[in-house]
């Protein structure tokens, strides 16, 4: 009888360590009501990465996360008359492998348009 062996799939980041020793990321998450913005900074934050020739991965669009609300339309009477609106947040994940100190200074002195959130983690 033949026994089967299980094999494991490694992710991105076991490869990455595998290869290259103790592997720093930043992970760069960013979102903005309007995407249009949020293309823009997430393209000033790569070129700015890559001027300091570090390894970017990205960006990854993450789902939209939409907010419905529902109103009534009356303050008193007509109940079936309502409106609905909804708040869209866009999101992209920014994967900087191994960044350089200068890399990381550029990053913090960009100036991106109001309206865009970044959370920044070092893993």
């Amino acid at each position: 009888m033949a026994t089967k062996t299980s094999t494991t799939k490694k992710t991105k980041k076991a490869d990455l360590a595998g290869a290259e020793g103790a592997v720093s990321v930043l992970r760069i998450r960013v979102r903005a009501y309007e995407s249009k913005v949020l293309d823009a900074s997430v393209k000033q934050i790569i070129d700015t990465a890559l001027r300091y020739d570090a390894k970017v991965l990205g960006p990854v669009p993450l789902p939209t996360e939409i907010k419905k609300y529902t109103v009534n339309r009356a303050s008193f009477v007509y109940k079936n008359s309502r409106e609905q609106f909804e708040m869209r947040t866009h999101k992209r994940l920014i994967d900087i492998v191994n960044p350089s100190a200068k890399t990381i200074e550029a990053l913090t002195n960009l100036s991106l348009p109001s309206g865009v959130d970044i959370d920044v983690k070092m893993i």
